[in-house]
């Protein structure tokens, strides 16, 4: 049996409707195991979460950098609402643990698949906040939990894409433009991992490891601008916890 109140403590709200805080964590894939359960899936109170979730991100960007431009905001607002970025409050509040899940998806350990539910389950939560107690409490546990990073994200710049900046400061720097080669794919059709190199010329300056060729080049990216310093110090420290987080699941 879950226990809610462990859930209600660690975010600090107590719930009037217990019942909205259980459907947040409902996967789909338990209601079809268990057809009378008492609760439906969470899909609308993600829907809801998800619009919720960006007006208060929006509102506070838009009050917070005034001199910010219209393009970096929505640069910024994707770094804050992103799966990545709800995957790690999810393990901040070991949102997993109240979970209610199919046997497969809960012996499935650490996929991708399995975080985007997890994340998925963080704009329930918001949305199950919202209904409960209205945009005030919402914005309590988006303020304590997500624009929290916001600063950090500003002011070290990691908003920008790493691709992006890589070949800004490659053109800056040697009037070339960097281009990336497949090294290496391994595994079955449906769960590749890819290997990419980045390169100058013919010259290599970093590798990046994905599952998609996309993943694997935002990674080569990344630790080619470590590589040439073409970052901060603090920034890298940053990147390095992300892979870590990356790593971890």
């Amino acid at each position: 049996m879950k226990d809610f109140s462990k859930l209600e403590a660690i975010i600090g709200i107590k719930f009037k409707n217990i019942n909205l805080l259980k459907q947040a964590v409902v996967h789909r894939s338990y209601i079809n195991e268990h057809p009378n359960f008492e609760l439906g899936h969470n899909e609308r109170l993600e829907f809801l979460g998800d619009a919720v979730l960006e007006i208060i991100v929006t509102e506070y960007l838009y009050h917070h950098y005034p001199n910010m431009t219209e393009g970096d905001l929505t640069s910024i607002r994707a770094s804050l609402v992103n799966s990545k970025m709800l995957y790690q409050v999810a393990c901040k509040i070991n949102l997993e643990d109240f979970l209610f899940l199919s046997r497969g998806e809960a012996k499935d350990k650490n996929s991708k698949a399995k975080q985007y539910i997890v994340a998925n389950a963080v704009e329930a939560l918001i949305g199950a906040i919202y209904l409960d107690q209205g945009i005030k409490a919402a914005k309590k546990f988006v303020n304590k939990f997500i624009l929290c990073e916001a600063d950090y994200i500003v002011s070290n710049q990691l908003y920008l894409d790493p691709k992006s900046t890589f070949q800004e400061k490659a053109q800056e720097k040697f009037k070339i433009t960097p281009h990336y080669r497949v090294l290496k794919e391994t595994g079955p059709d449906h769960a590749k991992t890819f290997e990419v190199g980045l390169y100058i010329n013919d010259e290599l300056i970093a590798r990046g490891i994905g599952t998609s060729k996309q993943e694997a080049q935002v990674e080569a990216a990344r630790k080619g601008l470590i590589k040439k310093g073409w970052i901060k110090k603090t920034q890298k420290t940053k990147i390095k916890y992300l892979d870590k987080i990356k790593k971890n699941g």
